[in-house]
């Protein structure tokens, strides 16, 4: 990372367009890169809650309210500091990108060596609060940032390597699943076929989102300049990747539901649904899809992905031994889970 080159190119855009005088010292572009907008996706750490609670119903108490809080607020702050990161090294490739290339970055707005200084210290705030938390939970937390580190930092850059890049991506859904469950209890770890499920289905969202962006670019070239991944991709592949993913994610939720709690089969529809209404909105045109964070303006899909979790919760908590009858499978003891030793 060479933070000089990027900051000559960048003050040289700013003093083109006279931007020098006025937005290096302004504290809004710097707020911007770390994007607060997206931390709403840090709501997949609930599932790692529900978890915890429902494996240790003694943890609901009003103190682990104040524990979720912390951890939710440290997790912001870790991936403000993947999103920084994130901005820096994208910012040649955004100047390409018709909507892009107003970010504050490319733009000329902030300077690049309070960019990676902000990267950096976010990073070791957000480091501190987890070590509060218990080391589980630390760990998860810089297994977080080395991913950012592996999808943006060259020689492996894996943003810009065809279908490693949804899987790097994607991941982050375990790790705040991981997150989520060390932010109430330690010791143990959560059903491996659940993190799997939980990472398969982040793979089929973000390969959505690439072919929401494949549909409304249409020029290749820029497309390639924007995310070389694309040199690779097209509307085929995504579509049987996000066959693939989905496959997979179904695979790996039925085990867990057969494993630990066979009631959740009749969150099934929902879920079908919810993948369904998702997929129907990455073929629209300007699809909300290629923006994640901006989904909440589709009410349908909200409303659908609302009941599902309301279903789900419901379901974790009921016990219908009339389903275990009809399918002729034996109810579950849930085990113990695996432990650190």
């Amino acid at each position: 990372m060479d933070s000089r080159r990027h900051n000559k190119e960048y003050a040289i855009s700013a003093r083109s367009t006279g931007a020098t005088a006025s937005m290096p010292w302004k504290i809004r572009p710097y707020i911007a890169i770390a994007r607060p907008d997206h931390w709403v996706k840090n709501v997949f750490m609930g599932l790692g809650v529900l978890l915890a609670y429902f494996y240790h119903p003694e943890l609901l108490r009003v103190r682990s309210i104040l524990q979720i809080i912390w951890a939710v607020a440290t997790t912001c702050l870790l991936t403000s500091s993947n999103y920084v990161l994130n901005e820096i090294l994208d910012a040649p490739s955004d100047q390409k990108h018709p909507i892009k290339r107003s970010r504050p970055i490319p733009s000329g707005q902030v300077n690049v060596a309070l960019a990676y200084g902000e990267w950096l210290l976010l990073g070791i705030i957000g480091l501190v609060m987890a070590a509060a938390v218990n080391w589980q939970f630390l760990a998860s937390s810089v297994f977080l940032l080395i991913m950012g580190v592996i999808y943006n930092v060259r020689p492996v850059r894996s943003k810009d390597l065809p279908y490693v890049d949804v899987l790097s991506e994607s991941i982050n859904n375990p790790i705040r699943l991981l997150l989520g469950w060390y932010s109430l209890t330690q010791n143990e770890v959560p059903p491996l076929s659940l993190m799997l499920s939980y990472w398969m289905i982040g793979a089929f969202l973000m390969t959505a989102k690439r072919f929401a962006e494949y549909r409304s670019m249409g020029n290749l070239k820029s497309l390639v300049d924007y995310r070389p991944s694309f040199r690779f991709y097209n509307e085929q592949k995504l579509l049987i990747s996000m066959f693939f993913y989905t496959t997979c994610f179904a695979i790996f939720l039925g085990v867990f539901i057969v494993r630990w709690h066979l009631e959740l089969i009749l969150f099934v529809p929902f879920v079908a649904g919810f993948i369904s209404m998702y997929l129907h909105i990455a073929f629209k045109k300007e699809s909300a899809a290629q923006h994640p964070e901006k989904l909440y303006r589709e009410k349908g899909l909200m409303t659908c992905m609302v009941v599902s979790l309301v279903v789900f919760v419901m379901l974790m908590l009921v016990d219908i031994p009339a389903i275990y009858t009809l399918l002729s499978v034996p109810k579950s003891q849930v085990a113990p889970l695996w432990k650190f030793f």
